[in-house]
């Protein structure tokens, strides 16, 4: 048996100092909604309260999905730097990266030299994405959907070369016998997609899936707990997304604060996964499990 815990959507606070050359292009239009909107929704108590709370399971492994960061600021990427490590050593950490990890162009690629062993794996060639981490019978699969984009948009990008390697990492892991967990940051379900925040290339990355197969999609950026599925090979694969660690209570953009832990275990030929929701509620000060359900 492996459990794998599952969180998403930092967005470490409070926001560092910055100056106007700090906030040139997007990231002026970032700091302002951050400022008019996000403080108080988005805090660091929060996020210290779950992170504490998911630590007592001792999952076998974390799956982060990205946003670690509000405007990929280099004092911000540091700072997501020392959280990692805070969080768990690198070899039972993943990170996939989101839109804000890669706000401006060049945050990714610091963020990947910061991160280091937290966003690396075993790769096909060259490409960094997909990368895979292999725990038991467990193959974490973490793909990027992250790329800079224009003021008041916040899609992902899932294109043709990065499919080629997923496919072929899924067939390898499948034939292996692995339960294969897929990270990405965008949803990519056809229920979640919207022109200013949703993945342009979610057909694609469908497809992939339908042809290949896998046990699990987790991904973020709704700031929603949410369960949906997508074809699979041989079956329907469910695809899960958890609200924002950061999220505070009384908040009226999102759901609060929650993180997913997963059993994984051997059934007869196939697998047994069940997944408990672990966060606050709307009312009360306690973390709770809010849910228990088998979803394969």
């Amino acid at each position: 048996m492996i459990t794998l815990a599952h969180i998403s959507d930092i967005h470490l606070s409070p926001m560092p100092e910055v100056g106007w050359r700090d906030l040139l292009g997007k990231r002026l239009t970032g700091y302002l909604n951050w400022k008019l909107k996000r403080h108080d929704e988005l805090n660091s108590e929060t996020l210290a309260s779950l992170v504490s709370h998911l630590q007592t399971q001792n999952a076998d492994f974390t799956a982060v999905t990205g946003d670690l960061v509000n405007l990929a600021l280099p004092v911000e990427i540091e700072r997501a730097g020392r959280w990692l490590k805070a969080l768990g050593q690198s070899d039972k950490v993943a990170v996939c990266p989101g839109n804000h990890d890669a706000y401006v162009a060049g945050a990714l690629e610091a963020a990947q030299q910061n991160w280091g062993e937290y966003m690396q794996g075993e790769t096909l060639d060259a490409s960094v994405f997909p990368f895979v981490r292999r725990i038991g019978e467990l193959a974490v699969i973490s793909c990027s959907s992250a790329v800079p984009t224009r003021p008041f948009l916040a899609i992902g990008r899932f294109d043709q070369a990065q499919a080629d390697r997923l496919g072929r990492i899924l067939k390898v892991m499948g034939e292996a016998g692995y339960f294969r967990t897929v990270l990405i940051h965008h949803p990519p379900n056809p229920e979640l997609q919207h022109p200013s925040f949703g993945l342009k290339g979610h057909k694609l990355f469908r497809s992939v899936i339908a042809e290949h197969g896998a046990e699990l999609i987790l991904h973020g950026h709704t700031h929603r707990s949410s369960i949906h599925s997508i074809p699979g090979r041989d079956a329907e694969v469910p695809v899960v997304g958890v609200a924002a660690a950061s999220s505070a209570q009384g908040g009226t953009l999102d759901d609060p604060a929650r993180y997913n832990l997963f059993r994984i275990e051997r059934a007869g030929n196939g697998w047994s996964c069940t997944m408990r929701e672990f966060g606050y509620q709307r009312l009360g000060s306690e973390i709770v499990m809010r849910l228990q359900m088998r979803i394969c």
